[in-house]
């Protein structure tokens, strides 16, 4: 009795490790240079991504605690931060703001 038992744990350690696996890789990553902000994000092996002008993109973090920062521009938008503390993401949307001065 104690091998079918010890078969199905085995699986489903197996698939909570497929599981993991799917997203230990995901990530944003965001470019600045040659004129364009570049905000790209992998979840579960697919990328997206949103370019915008950085002469006329804005970085909007919302006034709720926690919330995510938006980037805005040319009638697109991007949502960034879901992988930054809460507490910090003020202070990522300020250097980025600072970042977009400087080019």
């Amino acid at each position: 009795m104690v091998l079918p038992f010890a078969a199905v744990e085995l699986l489903a350690v197996g698939l909570a490790f497929l599981l993991y696996a799917r997203h230990a890789a995901d990530r944003e990553r965001i470019f600045l240079g040659a004129g364009r902000l570049v905000v790209e994000w992998e979840c579960a092996g697919k990328v997206q991504r949103e370019e915008f002008a950085s002469d006329f993109v804005q970085i909007v973090p919302s006034a709720l605690a926690g919330a995510l920062i938006e980037v805005r521009g040319g009638g697109r938008h991007a949502s960034v931060g879901r992988y930054t503390r809460a507490e910090w993401r003020s202070a990522v949307a300020q250097e980025m703001r600072f970042a977009l001065r400087r080019t």
